[in-house]
């Protein structure tokens, strides 16, 4: 099992000291990956349902900021050295897709091939409006075309592409990622549209836990939709075993005592979260990614570090 944890891209530990410091200590520690959310904006007024929690509430509301998220991740890859980068997730539809394109392969190609690209179709109308990207109603449409382009830009010695939002032709795109073909994609999402999308597409897929509408927070639950991504991948003509299944849990809880039976995965004492990654490792997870970002919203530095310290000296340890 490899691990990731997500970085604070708001709040008062969104600061560049304190982001590098917990980068730095995440890799000394040996944790995988590193990751940062995308919002380019937040707008005052959101009426979209954000699917991550049971009223629909978007929680980010009341902290405005919100940076860039390559440009953070560029950041980061300059504070560290061997620990992977990963968008989680990029908005697809938000960026003008070669100028994204041209983006991710430079922080790839400067980082020395540690990008890890999480992609998503987004979930607030009213951030794609005030962008001023294509509709909203088509972001899945625009998404699959804009990674099929991408693609196209990565590893085409001459790029040319012909779709209905983005054509190109008569140009060169360099430099090139530094991995081969291209950095690994990981299609973040549990509905259906998502994983057809990472079953045909991309290399990955990536659900969260905690999604109401679509719940893969049980074994059970996972389970059942590993399947759907296996037979789709198959009636695609792809080996499922090439892709890869990555678990983001919002819930993980390191406690002193062990929790009762009702618990939810991820939660309770050390040996108990232990056993669940060995659980999620037999079913064929083969990353785990830590939400520390919305553990330690309200709390220091310290605190962050001592999260991810006691996961790798309590939990890590005991796999």
């Amino acid at each position: 099992m490899q691990y990731g944890f997500t970085m604070p891209g708001r709040g008062p530990l969104a600061i560049p000291d304190t982001m590098a410091a917990i980068a730095q200590r995440g890799e000394a520690l040996g944790f995988d990956s590193i990751s940062l959310g995308d919002h380019i904006l937040v707008p005052r007024s959101i009426e979209s349902d954000y699917p991550y929690t049971q009223t629909g509430e978007f929680p980010g509301s009341a902290n405005p900021q919100s940076m860039e998220q390559i440009t953070a991740l560029a950041y980061l890859a300059g504070c560290t050295e061997r620990i992977r980068l990963a968008t989680s997730v990029l908005i697809v539809p938000h960026r003008n897709p070669l100028v994204a394109a041209k983006s991710l392969a430079t922080l790839d190609y400067l980082s020395g091939g540690r990008l890890i690209i999480g992609v998503g179709v987004g979930w607030c109308r009213e951030e794609f409006e005030a962008i001023g990207c294509e509709p909203f109603d088509e972001r899945g449409a625009v998404t699959d075309e804009y990674i099929r382009a991408f693609k196209e830009l990565w590893t085409s010695d001459n790029p040319t592409f012909e779709g209905k939002y983005v054509s190109f032709a008569d140009i060169d795109f360099l430099p090139k990622p530094a991995q081969k073909p291209h950095p690994p994609l990981w299609v973040g999402g549990e509905s259906r549209p998502a994983i057809r999308r990472a079953a045909t597409l991309c290399d990955g897929w990536y659900p969260i836990g905690n999604n109401p509408a679509y719940p893969v927070g049980t074994p059970e639950a996972l389970q059942h939709s590993i399947g759907r991504l296996h037979r789709t991948a198959e009636n695609a003509g792809r080996n499922p075993d090439e892709i890869s299944i990555i678990y983001r849990t919002h819930d993980y809880r390191l406690t002193g005592t062990d929790a009762g039976s009702d618990r939810i995965p991820f939660t309770g004492g050390s040996e108990q979260i232990a056993g669940d990654i060995r659980q999620y490792a037999d079913m064929g997870i083969s990353y785990l990614v830590l939400d520390i970002a919305r553990l330690s919203a309200d709390g220091s530095l310290e605190e962050t570090l001592g999260h991810l310290e006691d996961f790798t000296t309590q939990v890590a340890a005991k796999v």
